[in-house]
Order: C-alpha cells, then structure tokens, then sequence
C-alpha cells in the first residue's frame, strides 16, 4: 500500500543539496560550448523545458543580449538537466532554461549538461530555488517562491534563509507582502510601488486607498509609514493612541502572512486583554477564514 505520510524533510536531500545542484562543481564551469569534467555535450533538439517550470515569461531583449554573449563566449555554466521522463535518450531542463532559449536564438548546435537523476518533486523545487534567484524578481514574486517552497516541501524562514544566503527577518518581511489586498500586490508587480512601500502598508487598515495616494503624489516610504501610523480622522473624533511596538506590528506581519489577510492588533500597554480585527475582502476569503478557525 502507497505511503500517504507527506514526508518531512529537514535540509538534508532537501533545500541545500538541492542548491548544490543548480551549481557548478568546483572545477566544472569554463568558458566556450565544450563539455568540462564532469559535463555532456547533447544535441540541443534532444533538451526540452520542464512543463511545471514556475517562471513563464522570459524578456526578448535580457535573451538576446544573453544570445549575444553566448556567440562570443560560449556557454560558461552548463545547464543541469535529468533524463527525460517520457522520451528515451532526451532530456528535460532542471536549471538554465533561460540559457537553452538563447542558445537557440544564438544557433548553437550542442550544449554542456551535468546530468543529475532527480523526482519530480526535487526538479520543481529546484525550479523555484532558480526562479528566487532571478535578479529582476519583484518583492511579490520572490516572496510566492518563499512561500511555496514552505508549503509544498516544509522548509522553515530559517532554513530559507540560511541556504539562499538571506537574513530570516528579509524571508519573513518578503513573506508579509503577501497579506496585502491584490490590486496592492499588483501595483509591486508593476514596478509602481517599491518593496518598502508594500512593507509599510502591510498593518494599514486602508491598503487599497493609500497604495494609489502614493503612487499618485510620489510618497517616500518614510512618508508612507507616517500615514500608516497616523491615519487622519475627523478632530473631534480623534484619539491619541500609544503607538505598537515592533513585536506586535511584527506580530501582525505574520498573522497577516499567514492568513493573505490583514490583521490588526489592538494592545494597550500594560494590558492583558486586547482584541484582533481581521480584514476579508470578499465572501471567499471569509470561508477561507472559517476554515482557518474550524482546523484550530
């Protein structure tokens, strides 16, 4: 009988070794398009990409600039590949599909591979290792590959951080942004708010409304973050409320994360008691909610 039993993996075959993978032995990487130690030359019609890779677009110009490069120096890492599992004697991309895309445009006719016999679930982490570690990822983006690496393989911040060569608080920082309203999210996407403007307005009740104020008036973040703390109400209905220390906007960070929702704490100082407001956008994630509560 099949084992249903997820298995839990610390970083063992996990994580670190799985990076180990993705890059070139010591020794391994040299210029030109001729296999090193430890390389196979293979026609470039017998490699094919992984259908579940993660990253779906890959920009015209970054490949034929890199198409370009390969003309003149060749191909300085080899792409890791796996026998391919449906074609005999073919192979299927785990890392460098950018590569393999503007090898073709660069018309080369064999490219250098390290073959590596890997699960399928070990080529799809591996693709989202490779899809963090692109550097025109936006903060959003980088932040669902956190994510799904915790969720589909059970990898900790901590681990993340400490394969990937990040600090725990900039994984789970990254990791708040997801908690944001989507049209928020989108607006990161797009390159029309900074990864600081998301951050401060992850606590913000009004996400949506002060996201298109700051692009539309040009706000810094420190301005941003004052709006977050102070938000104008009429004067005779205003209260001086005592400002959240970091463990608690932490603190609501995380809840946030953790339910893609935004969650407010109210916590006077010296007090046992508090309450928690979260903030649905629709009915959907009202269930969702519910779901969340019923499992606890």
């Amino acid at each position: 009988m099949p084992n249903t039993v997820k298995r839990q993996r610390g970083l063992g075959r996990g994580l670190s070794a799985l990076m180990a993978d993705i890059e070139p032995a010591e020794g391994e990487a040299a210029g030109g398009s001729s296999a090193t130690r430890g390389d196979t030359l293979v026609p470039i019609e017998k490699i094919h990409p992984n259908p579940d890779q993660p990253r779906r677009n890959f920009d015209a110009d970054d490949l034929n600039d890199l198409a370009e490069s390969i003309r003149s120096k060749g191909i300085i890492q080899p792409l890791v590949v796996r026998s391919h599992p449906n074609r005999v004697g073919d192979f299927e991309i785990v890392a460098g599909e950018r590569r393999w895309r503007a090898s073709q445009i660069a018309q080369l006719h064999t490219l250098p591979v390290v073959v590596r016999e890997l699960s399928d679930s070990d080529v799809l982490e591996i693709a989202i290792i490779e899809n963090i570690q692109r550097t025109d990822l936006n903060a959003i983006e980088e932040a669902i590959g956190y994510r799904q690496l915790m969720d589909k393989f059970g990898h900790t911040q901590e681990q993340i951080a400490v394969a990937l060569g990040k600090s725990r608080p900039q994984i789970a920082n990254n990791l708040r942004l997801l908690g944001l309203p989507e049209d928020v999210q989108a607006l990161v996407v797009m390159g029309k708010l900074s990864s600081g403007h998301a951050r401060a307005l992850v606590t913000a009740s009004n996400a949506s409304e002060l996201a298109q104020t700051v692009v539309s008036r040009g706000l810094s973040v420190r301005q941003v973050e004052k709006l977050v703390r102070e938000p104008k109400v009429p004067s005779k209905d205003r209260l001086v409320l005592p400002r959240k220390d970091a463990d608690t906007r932490a603190l609501e960070g995380d809840l946030s994360a953790a339910l893609k929702m935004s969650v407010f704490i109210a916590h006077g100082p010296g007090q046992e008691g508090g309450s928690i407001t979260i903030k649905y956008q629709d009915l959907e994630q009202l269930d969702e909610l519910c779901r969340h509560l019923a499992r606890t």
